[in-house]
């Protein structure tokens, strides 16, 4: 059995007794993943210090987790600032430079109690190659349902349980999980969606856990998904 955290669009907002809480279930847990939108600081903010939840993430022993479009900018700069403090593993496999190499690593891959995991990831695009304003980005983002679809028929021949970490809307997530049946379990964010128990179909599970720290995650894989949300005020 595998025990699984998973949160998503805290908005920096893991504080006080909410952090305690998922201190405490992080304890129980094999794996611990985020879908995105942890920081405060807005899209196109630049912020003057570290942002706290990276610190927050740091203790929890966060295993890997995806970018939402908080944690994205258009500049170098700003995306630097932003991530400034972030030392866990970062995934994101639909985000590139102007020349076509990706800014994060697209997949992971981890083995707890003998079972291989793999873990694939996409956020929402900021800016796509037929936008206008594409000029003055640094960085462009493929479409995410595509690069999830390459990423997955890539990685599941290797791995025994396949985690989708997306930051791409409940929608988008459906779509995900209705035509793509290698993928396990889909661990989402950005619609700030409440599931509080998860959404199975055929053999695609669906999680997501609203916003703002009200709720986390707490999951056992077994074979099949079990568990559901769990209030952290």
């Amino acid at each position: 059995m595998i025990r699984i955290l998973h949160t998503n669009d805290l908005h920096g907002q893991l504080l006080g007794a909410k952090l305690a809480k998922l201190q405490e279930l992080r304890g129980e847990a094999d794996l611990f993943f985020d879908s995105g939108d942890a920081i405060k600081t807005g899209n196109l903010g630049i912020p003057l210090r570290p942002e706290a939840v990276w610190g927050h993430f740091s203790d929890l022993r966060c295993t890997v987790s995806t970018l939402g479009n908080r944690e994205s900018h258009v500049l170098e700069y700003g995306l630097k600032a932003k991530l400034m403090g972030a030392n866990h593993p970062l995934v994101c496999g639909n985000w590139t430079d102007r020349d076509g190499k990706l800014v994060f690593p697209g997949t992971f891959e981890t083995t707890v109690n003998s079972v291989r995991i793999g873990v694939i990831a996409a956020m929402v695009p900021i800016v796509t190659s037929r936008m206008r304003t594409q000029a003055a980005s640094a960085y462009l983002w493929r479409p995410p349902l595509e690069t999830l679809r390459e990423d997955a028929a890539r990685l599941r021949p290797h791995v025994d349980l396949l985690i989708a970490l997306t930051h791409i809307g409940h929608r988008s997530d459906l779509e995900l999980a209705q035509n793509n049946p290698g993928i396990d379990v889909i661990l989402g964010g950005h619609s700030h969606t409440v599931i509080q128990t998860p959404e199975r179909y055929g053999s695609t599970y669906l999680c997501q856990g609203g916003s703002h720290g009200r709720y986390a995650g707490v999951y056992r894989w077994d074979g099949s998904l079990s568990g559901g949300l769990v209030s952290l005020t």
